[in-house]
């Protein structure tokens, strides 16, 4: 089998890489999904919020993914469901295991769309033993919303990452009592409007600096034990508290999902754990491009849309032989900024940039500044910065005449 464009994973992201790299000239594209459907994670986001960048208007995950399917199945782009990636080649030669059994596939350009996945109890070390009712927060929302299992009644829920604050509101509405959010952090790691949507109006709790201790019960949960932290999350001593629950909901944070990356031979960034790109999101492998949550977790699907455009149009320009490559310059987060995506820029691109980031605190009436050789080449002023919100800075086309080196981002006074 023989393709233009392979796109692995049908998600949002796989999605639109596939449609954008249809509209920029390839003939023969293919999508490879792992799951029964197309849409990926949207299928279980059933609460609205969706697609207001992107369509201008409020939609539900299914309605937003609905969309793009429809647009694949418009532009007769071939996918293939129920079907796992085992390997990528340097010849970028995919084998894939599906129904028809072991299959090859040559690709004239990839995209990697894989998304992302949650930390487990194991990654966080929380002692106790291994009863039943302790669910990953995405795990809980699949059987719920897809599958029609109420996971428990009485819920605490570990971690305010977005899944989390959105998991506190849907099992209060399916009749399930959240006793709380525990949160080890001094802030939370969700988007303000869930915490407001989900928690504030729901009167749920938001323990911050917080962390469970221990969980009892041997064959199901039967409650937890949670203990303040001081700044270097040690439990401070004599502020236990027991909590009666019979399920424990964990949303304490998205990997990029990249173990196939890293059997290509892809360079991973240590601190998004997903692909180091440049400016048309095409990784250290020629011809390999990425985007979405396997690049770095976003908050909203809007941006990921975003970004997978950029890689579809270009992994199409690439399989034409049309797509430029220059030199690049790194990207570099300095004070206050946790890291930028792209880490490289082509200069002599004809096109705005568009660079992601995230803080690694708490910032209010600060600013953005943007430097090239200790040049500053933009400025950004920002009311109020916190981590769990993604910030991004759009470098106009008519600013590379003023990037001669490498490009550092820093939060600095006003």
């Amino acid at each position: 089998m023989k393709y233009n464009v392979v796109v692995v994973g049908g998600g949002p992201a796989g999605l639109g890489a596939a449609v954008e790299a249809k509209k920029n000239g390839a003939k023969d594209i293919l999508i490879i999904e792992r799951d029964r459907e197309l849409g990926g994670i949207l299928n279980q986001c059933i609460h609205n919020g969706f697609g207001l960048h992107e369509f201008k208007e409020e939609l539900t995950g299914p309605e937003y993914a609905h969309r793009f399917i429809e647009m694949v199945k418009k532009e007769n782009i071939d996918y293939m469901l129920n079907t796992m990636v085992l390997n990528i080649s340097e010849d970028k030669t995919i084998e894939a295991l599906g129904e028809d059994g072991l299959i090859n596939i040559k690709a004239d350009a990839i995209v990697l769309a894989m998304g992302c996945r949650e930390r487990t109890r194991g990654a966080i070390d929380i002692p106790g033993y291994r009863p039943g009712g302790v669910y990953n927060a995405g795990a809980a929302q699949r059987l719920s919303n897809m599958e029609g299992y109420m996971v428990g009644k009485e819920v605490v829920i570990y971690g305010s990452g977005d899944i989390g604050l959105i998991m506190a509101r849907r099992m209060t509405l399916e009749g399930a009592k959240v006793k709380a959010v525990v949160e080890v952090n001094p802030h939370s790691s969700g988007l303000t409007r869930n915490i407001v949507q989900c928690l504030n109006d729901f009167s749920i709790p938001l323990m911050l600096s917080t962390g469970i201790s221990y969980i009892h019960g041997k064959q199901r949960v039967e409650g937890v034990t949670l203990s303040k932290l001081d700044e270097n999350r040690r439990p401070i001593e004599g502020t236990e508290e027991f909590i009666k629950c019979d399920s424990i909901l964990l949303s304490v944070g998205l990997i990029p999902e990249n173990e196939l990356s890293v059997e290509a031979g892809v360079k991973l960034d240590v601190k998004t754990s997903g692909p180091i790109v440049n400016n048309s999101m095409i990784t250290n492998i020629d011809g390999v491009f990425a985007c979405g949550n396997v690049v770095h977790v976003h908050d909203l699907v809007d941006f990921v849309t975003k970004e997978s455009r950029i890689a579809g149009k270009n992994a199409a320009l690439y399989s034409l032989n049309k797509l430029i490559q220059n030199d690049t310059v790194s990207t570099i987060a300095n004070d206050g900024i946790s890291y930028i995506v792209p880490q490289n820029i082509d200069t002599k691109c004809e096109e705005d940039i568009n660079l992601f980031m995230r803080v690694r605190a708490i910032y209010k009436n600060k600013k953005l500044v943007v430097r090239s050789d200790d040049k500053v080449i933009l400025e950004k002023k920002r009311l109020h910065m916190i981590p769990s919100e993604m910030e991004n800075i759009k470098i106009g086309k008519d600013l590379f005449k003023d990037i001669t080196g490498n490009i550092t981002v820093s939060v600095e006074e006003v």
